[in-house]
């Protein structure tokens, strides 16, 4: 068993933006999620947040390290700022700040990575009503990105055609949702860095991408439970604009140009059948997709997010030691 797995100990890594509402439930359940390890520790890194976010945590979790950035630099930069504070032989796992945890889900975690195999290992998530969330899914494909314009979630029962992988189907896939994932040291210090560039949304596609590259599986663990709130992509225009651009930028760098303005494609017919379904989100898709082609079809990012703005610091290492 590696040393990281013997010694039990685990970096919380937890990136917040305007988070005061959700971090009492998290922040409260991390006690007895951690319950059976040697030791744990927290970090949270804040990208400047405007609300009470960083006096929360100071006064539910005196404990916490947190390293406050000077605007909102991406989830993938608060990531990174927790990866640059890890210690040697820490397994790291990284929270969104809207999940909680469910006792003793942490230690399951690590002992899934006692697996040499096992890359990165995951949680069984659920919506704060029960309802089990499709979180495992299959590599992004032009093909995929058709499908799923075409028949929307039901493509995904065709493996050739979806990413969405039917919950309890299997417990390994290409990637998972990034809500919740552990990470042995011995993935972080060779995949490194997560990629800033891509500021939010397909930050974690990229890096399982990686690992999966890299020769380890991904493993979800159905006796770990996280309860995630989410949806903030599917309300707000801007948000879902972001993931939707995104997607084209991951298939060009990992799949080509070719692939990339087949998705593109794809992704602008989605917008325009969807419409009449929800205006103003889809209609600011589908003005990223046409303003931005000639970026994202060359892997290069644009920033509905953000109003077109890049991120204040922008750091793409593929590898790499951690410091």
């Amino acid at each position: 068993m590696r040393a990281e797995l013997a010694d039990g100990t685990v970096l919380v890594a937890v990136v917040t933006y305007n988070s005061e509402r959700d971090l009492p439930a998290l922040l409260g359940s991390l006690p007895a999620a951690m319950d059976g390890l040697r030791g744990w520790r927290l970090i949270v890194a804040d990208n400047g947040s405007t609300d009470d976010t960083v006096g929360l945590v100071g006064r539910l979790a005196p404990y916490a390290q947190v390293v406050t950035n000077e605007a909102n630099l991406g989830y993938a930069a608060g990531v990174n700022t927790c990866l640059a504070l890890a210690r040697e032989g820490e397994a790291v796992l990284v929270l969104n700040a809207d999940v909680y945890l469910t006792p003793r889900a942490v230690p399951a975690l690590l002992a899934a990575c006692a697996d040499p195999a096992v890359g990165m290992a995951v949680p069984l998530v659920r919506r704060p009503n029960g309802v089990r969330e499709a979180t495992l899914r299959r590599r992004p494909t032009a093909l995929r990105q058709w499908g799923e314009a075409l028949l929307g979630g039901v493509a995904g029962r065709i493996p050739a055609l979806g990413e969405r992988i039917t919950p309890g189907a299997v417990i390994e896939a290409d990637w998972a949702n990034g809500a919740a994932l552990l990470m042995p040291s011995r993935v972080v210090s060779r995949i490194g860095w997560w990629r800033e560039d891509l500021f939010l949304y397909s930050e974690e596609v990229d890096y399982c991408r990686r690992v999966t590259d890299a020769g380890w599986r991904i493993r979800q663990v159905p006796s770990a439970v996280v309860y995630h709130r989410g949806g903030a992509s599917t309300t707000a225009p801007e948000l879902w604009a972001q993931l939707v651009t995104n997607r084209v930028v991951h298939l060009a760098r990992w799949e080509g140009r070719g692939a990339a303005r087949l998705g593109w494609l794809a992704l602008v017919v989605g917008s325009l059948l969807r419409l009449p379904l929800c205006r103003a989100t889809h209609r600011r898709a589908l003005g990223a997709l046409l303003r931005g082609r000639s970026r994202l079809v060359r892997g290069l990012p644009s920033y509905p997010a953000t109003g077109g703005r890049p991120p204040a610091r922008v750091v793409v290492e593929e590898t790499g030691a951690r410091p």
